[in-house]
């Protein structure tokens, strides 16, 4: 019986503009593979040697020679075995989103991208042309078809290297998360094995990449679209997939299940915010705990992503804040094994009240007292962050920042917010999910209504509907560009309906102000969706507004 073709998938993390690192890793894992699983072809992600996305470094002429001259180390370095990897190739005054297959020293074989999204979070056509041809290649008497990513995702591509001859389709990604994404990856690689009778081998890149995380979960479909492999979700590794040359079929390899919805969006999250401290050479990280939900779980995505011991933990009481919210943050913190600290914020608050008596003079105690306290805590927080080199992450979630529910320069103020697309009710759910992996939040935090405890008796409840009304009007609003017209037909109060879109539509300003944050949704706030601030249309009503 003849050996089978053995495929080498390399699915990694690649940081975007470091070429020499990038290209290092490419090599380290091509002589493994080539050593260590005696594969005859390894295959890396879609723009592989850049990272992905490279956005405007694309449009400099310095970065895409220094891309070229890293293709050409590796070409020259790696031998003995076939190297598939995705790069920007400048021809000609454009760029592609290209493939090279390296084949002792030389290139092979040349695949440019066809199919260029340009929604959501990809804007691909401002950087790249598009490719036509089809690209077949001989690997080990098997030829096999390549694609990238979008081309797999709409009939035409693969069907192109169908009639050119493939009997394998290769298709490199970086494919970025969402809840439920893996299961649509699939669903869409079983459309294209239908198209085509070809067996499809997938792989995905892994790692965070600003509001982006990238899960991996790289498959493999035979050509009657049975799952023969799945690699594990948000880690690297090496996975071998092994095809019979004759009839050009994979054999059955390791099929890791699929993640439920709470662990995979709690592992998304913590890969984000190891990510984003790690490839930013941040010390650690520090954050304010309050004794409520949101800061609970932020302190528990921090621990479990970098270590409790890289973390720290500031409590920072006001005149307003309730014994139990100080007993639970303590609580959490040595569950955790986080250091915690407390710093009362009643003298600076006080100075900043005795500066403002003035101008204040004549005029009521309102938000403005209530926003004081946040930006003395903002204050504070970022002067830790700045003397300790740990960045600051910040705790507010997507319910919050949807509606306005947060104060600039206050709890705002940080360099990363973990939960900035996480809604309050899958807050929740989320840390059910890992107190259920090891108790560290206190169990009261889960029973007490949600405050910001900014004044006497305060609740989220006396601003905003309960978060069971608010997040399904949000998640239409903001996710699925419902109107006003079609949430209330759903069966919603047209008066609050029309209050969340209005508190959406004016706080628009305050998002942009806002810090990145890991991208768990279909439609986050950022790259995904951007809405004009100084505009006259209001779908709550005024200028511009529906009938």
């Amino acid at each position: 019986m003849a050996r089978p073709l053995r495929i080498a998938l390399a699915q990694l993390d690649f940081l975007v503009g470091d070429l020499d690192g990038n290209a290092a890793r490419i090599r380290a894992a091509a002589l493994e593979a080539r050593d260590r699983l005696q594969a005859d072809l390894v295959v890396f992600p879609e723009l592989a040697l850049s990272g992905y996305p490279p956005e405007d470094l694309l449009l400099r002429a310095d970065f895409r020679r220094g891309v070229h001259a890293a293709l050409d180390r590796l070409r020259a370095d790696v031998t003995g075995i076939d190297v598939l990897l995705g790069y920007p190739h400048g021809e000609d005054g454009r760029v592609f989103n290209a493939a090279a297959l390296l084949r002792d020293g030389a290139v092979a074989a040349r695949y440019f991208k066809h199919r260029l999204p340009n929604y959501s979070v990809f804007d691909e056509k401002r950087y790249f042309a598009a490719g036509t041809e089809p690209c077949v290649v001989d690997v080990g008497g098997v030829a096999v078809g390549v694609t990238i990513c979008e081309d797999l995702w709409a009939p035409g591509p693969a069907a192109q290297a169908a009639a050119a001859g493939a009997r394998v389709l290769i298709n490199l990604n970086a494919s970025p998360y969402h809840m439920d994404k893996a299961r649509e990856r699939e669903r869409v690689a079983a459309a294209r094995v239908a198209e085509t009778g070809l067996s499809v081998v997938y792989l995905n890149l892994v790692g965070g990449q600003d509001e982006l995380v990238f899960d991996g979960q790289s498959f493999v479909l035979d050509r009657d679209a049975t799952l023969r492999l799945r690699a594990p979700a948000f880690e690297e590794g090496l996975h071998l997939v092994e095809v019979a040359r004759a009839e050009a079929a994979p054999r059955p390899g390791p099929c890791v299940p699929l993640l439920d919805p709470e662990p995979s969006v709690y592992a998304a999250l913590v890969r984000g915010v190891r990510d984003y401290i790690r490839k930013n050479g941040f010390e650690g990280a520090v954050l304010g705990l309050s004794g409520g939900i949101d800061s609970a779980l932020c302190l528990a995505l921090a621990a479990d992503a970098i270590g409790p011991g890289n973390v720290q933990a500031l409590l920072l009481p006001s005149r307003y804040t309730a014994a139990m919210s100080l007993e639970d943050a303590r609580a959490q913190a040595r569950a955790l094994g986080v250091d915690a600290r407390v710093i009362p914020i009643e003298a600076p608050f006080n100075a900043f009240l005795d500066a403002l008596r003035e101008v204040f003079a004549g005029r009521p105690p309102d938000v403005t007292e209530e926003n004081l306290q946040a930006r003395c805590r903002g204050v504070l927080l970022m002067a830790v962050s700045n003397k300790t080199r740990r960045i600051l992450l910040t705790t507010g979630n997507k319910s919050e920042m949807s509606v306005g529910y947060a104060t600039l320069y206050g709890d705002m103020a940080g360099g990363f917010a973990p939960i900035k697309d996480v809604p309050k009710t899958l807050v929740y759910r989320l840390a059910r999910y890992r107190n259920g992996l090891g108790a560290v939040i206190p169990q009261r935090v889960f029973e007490r209504p949600p405050s910001a405890e900014l004044a006497p008796d305060q609740k989220d409840s006396d601003l905003l509907p309960p978060y069971e009304v608010l997040d399904p009007i949000l998640e239409r609003y903001v996710e699925l560009d419902q109107g006003i017209e079609e949430i209330v037909a759903a069966g919603f109060d047209p008066a609050t309906v029309r209050r969340v879109a209005e508190l959406v539509d004016r706080n628009e300003y305050k998002r942009r102000q806002a810090p990145p944050g890991v991208r768990i949704s279909r439609r986050a706030f950022g790259r995904d969706r951007r809405y004009p601030i100084t505009c006259g249309h209001r779908h709550a009503g005024g200028p511009g507004s529906d009938p």
